[in-house]
């Protein structure tokens, strides 16, 4: 992936860059077919993976069967970092973004939450059907995590940790679920995908191609944000105030480091593939290798941090390299934020972060 990216983007970012002109409906097909619905399939192919791995732990409790279903998580759960930004369309309907990801949780209600179910053993929370009626910060990645890697998790290989793993099963599937609610709607023929790529001045969501361009700029924009402040700012050291790795996402499980790196690396992807960069005007043409090189610093600081979340932030190095992520996402926030969005002639809205 990452020698693709890098070949895209000196395509993107060559002498050739001025006479391009690619428009806003290109733009916006090129987003759809070449990024989000492959990586949207390609997350419901992994959440599949990982309910049958539950599954399969559940009837035969092993060390072997539980590092199947470890490395099924890693998988979705970075399958799913990749579209996180995406937040547009059938993820904002039935509370489905919440339902995969309750995150941030500031006042660790998942946590709570999980916890008294396990406590309880709450049999109504081993059905995925009954689980949906539950509050959503216990049937997503965020519980299933703490069901995986908590206090107790190690109960999962034997079958003393029967309910745990009944309990993580719902889970499972209702990632899976919902997962593949997503995939078939993005590939419906008259649904989010058409209105993104066609739009009408019927339709009550994007009516013309600008309207649709904006949410593209928007996607990035605020996905950086995302990066910046709900991974990475929470648990770093500011001034006086050491690190708190304990608030980072996915602590527990190590993959702290590569959702933030599944992250960038989908919206690397998603400016590559949209072609964006081809609708820059002539007299900007220089802004796309910009943006290109704070996505490369972004990457090459991402590729210090090779410990688990708490030895990172205690090594002055790799605290350092995380610093340094959130240099380059804030200056991709004013690359695409800002300096995209007006050479496009575009207006980006107010990001869901905002009021946080």
């Amino acid at each position: 992936m990452r020698i693709l990216l890098a070949l895209l983007f000196a395509m993107i970012a060559g002498p050739a860059m001025a006479q391009l002109s690619t428009s806003p409906g290109e733009v916006m097909r090129g987003a759809v077919n070449n990024f989000i619905r492959p990586a949207m399939t390609d997350f419901g192919a992994k959440a599949d993976v990982l309910s049958s791995a539950v599954s399969q732990l559940c009837t035969t409790p092993s060390e072997a069967n539980l590092s199947a279903v470890d490395a099924a998580f890693g998988d979705t759960g970075t399958a799913f970092g990749r579209i996180e930004a995406i937040r547009v369309g059938p993820i904002m309907d039935e509370n489905r973004a919440e339902r995969l990801l309750f995150w941030p949780d500031r006042k660790g209600i998942a946590l709570k939450q999980v916890q008294a179910i396990l406590s309880s053993k709450d049999e109504s929370a081993t059905n995925p059907a009954t689980l949906k009626d539950k509050s959503v910060a216990v049937q997503g990645l965020t519980a299933l995590e703490f069901v995986l890697y908590g206090t107790g998790f190690e109960t999962l290989q034997t079958a003393d940790g029967a309910f745990r793993c009944r309990y993580g099963s719902a889970i499972a599937q209702s990632v899976a679920g919902v997962a593949d609610e997503l995939v078939t709607a993005w590939n419906a023929e008259d649904g989010i995908a058409l209105h993104l790529m066609k739009p009408d001045a019927t339709f009550t969501d994007f009516r013309t191609p600008i309207e649709a361009q904006e949410e593209l700029v928007g996607i990035l924009s605020h996905g950086i944000e995302a990066v910046r402040d709900t991974r990475l700012n929470p648990f770093l050291a500011k001034g006086d105030v050491g690190a708190k790795p304990k608030l980072a996402l996915f602590w527990r499980s190590g993959l702290t480091v590569p959702m933030i790196r599944a992250n960038v690396d989908g919206l690397q992807s998603l400016f590559a593939l949209s072609g964006i960069s081809g609708g820059v005007p002539n007299d900007k043409a220089d802004l796309p290798a910009s943006i290109t090189a704070e996505f490369s610093k972004a990457d090459a600081a991402l590729d210090l941090v090779t410990d688990p979340v708490d030895a990172a932030v205690a090594d002055p190095a790799q605290a350092q390299a995380l610093a340094d992520v959130v240099t380059a996402t804030q200056q991709l926030g004013v690359l695409i934020g800002e300096q995209l969005s007006s050479a496009l002639g575009l207006s980006v809205g107010f990001s869901s972060l905002d009021g946080d």
